[in-house]
């Protein structure tokens, strides 16, 4: 299992509740990109329309920038692939006030790209306060040892 990218201010600024596992709807040149490392989670979310589960603000470089179509758009809204029960379980959270629903990773498995998303909850300062002290601590511990 190769970590195409990874949202890593997601797990900062949320806390995560549940964890799912999605498809992504790509096209050829996009998988070759992503493939490449030239996939970025940053700023980007999941929202429910229309029973169907949308991955945007992600971007996707083009694969070969001189020999991308003109109309081509790297941030365009991307449909996940997810059973119904878990799209409607997404659509329930989303729904509920301070929960949203944010990517974590993108990677394969076996010949299919994955994205990992999961239920959050925002953190607030204090928390996140509290998260660096404890990953500080953590570290000075693993120095001494």
């Amino acid at each position: 299992m190769t970590v195409y990218a990874e949202n890593r201010k997601a797990r900062f600024d949320f806390e995560l509740l549940e964890k799912f596992t999605a498809g992504i709807e790509l096209s050829g040149p996009e998988v070759k990109s992503v493939r490449a490392g030239r996939a970025s989670l940053a700023g980007s979310y999941v929202s429910i329309r229309g029973g169907e589960a949308y991955l945007l603000g992600a971007e996707v470089a083009p694969y070969q920038p001189k020999n991308q179509p003109e109309d081509y758009d790297a941030a365009r809204a991307r449909k996940l692939l997810l059973a119904r029960a878990e799209i409607a379980k997404l659509a329930e959270a989303e729904a509920t006030k301070g929960l949203t629903i944010v990517p974590i990773s993108v990677y394969n498995k076996g010949r299919f790209i994955k994205l990992d998303v999961a239920i959050a909850r925002g953190r607030k300062k204090f928390d996140k306060r509290e998260a660096i002290k404890k990953r500080d601590t953590e570290r000075d511990l693993k120095r001494t040892l």
